[in-house]
């Protein structure tokens, strides 16, 4: 069974799904910040694949993909740093990116080192939803590789219907439609947006991401989804801690998961 479908069949509420992009800060950091992210209770990791010109990316993540790139960060080098990975890591690890490096690494190539690696779904936001039924589902699931689609407030509801039939894992609910970056709150639209894919009854879980980045807005969306993606924020504390990355991290999760926050 993949590891995103063990996760929740076992857990269905308040999970939290940690973004940061492969390279950064430092080049050879990637397994380590994998490691302790584990360590800290997170229920899952997405790792970004660092590119030029990122779809959706707020000035935080940009900035990193820019400094992930500069210290020299490509698809083959976070292979060659992930492949021991599942010696010591058994949650869920997503690979998310822009199709352009996938292309250039090979889409074939790019499924069979995912498998190799331990690599569980991908998410490619510009990777057309019928260019990958037509062309590429059937070398997705030859290697088990789930690949999460995502959906928006102005996604119809047609199209949600057909995403969720050929989804595997989860949906990624975009929060709102902006680029990625931290918000204040949870406004009364998104709200509406999230009761309203709610009423649907999809099949697969949901996590809200975009705009998540403290533990109000953390325990607010898990009233809504299983759980959620917070990315902008993390690469935030990465960026201005003054302590060792252990402690940052520790720190950063714990304070996201406090339960003795009330939510107005």
């Amino acid at each position: 069974m993949n590891r995103i479908d063990k996760l929740f069949k076992s857990k269905r509420e308040g999970i939290l799904n940690i973004y940061f992009t492969a390279g950064f800060p430092r080049l050879n950091q990637t397994a380590e910040i994998i490691k302790y992210l584990a360590e800290a209770g997170v229920d899952m990791i997405e790792i970004g694949i660092p590119f030029s010109d990122s779809l959706a990316d707020g000035p935080t993540i940009q900035q990193s993909n820019e400094k992930a790139l500069a210290n020299g960060m490509n698809l083959k080098i976070i292979f060659e740093q992930l492949k021991n990975i599942r010696q010591s890591i058994d949650i869920p690890l997503i690979l998310m990116g822009s199709l352009n490096p996938i292309m250039q690494f090979g889409i074939n190539e790019f499924c069979k080192k995912c498998k190799e690696t331990g690599i569980d779904g991908v998410i490619i936001p510009d990777l057309p939803f019928s260019e990958y039924i037509e062309d590429y589902k059937k070398t997705f699931d030859k290697y088990g590789i789930y690949n999460i689609f995502l959906i928006t407030p102005q996604t119809s509801g047609d199209r949600i219907k057909k995403t969720d039939t050929a989804s595997k894992g989860f949906i990624y609910m975009v929060s709102s439609s902006s680029t990625t970056g931290i918000k204040s709150k949870i406004e009364k639209s998104q709200e509406e947006y999230f009761k309203r894919i709610n009423r649907m009854n999809l099949k697969n879980p949901k996590l809200i991401g975009f705009g998540i980045s403290d533990n109000k807005s953390f325990l607010k969306a898990c009233q809504y989804a299983n759980g959620v993606v917070i990315g902008s924020a993390f690469i935030k504390a990465l960026s201005s801690s003054k302590a060792n990355l252990k402690t940052t991290i520790n720190n950063f999760v714990n304070e996201i998961k406090r339960t003795n926050c009330c939510i107005v």
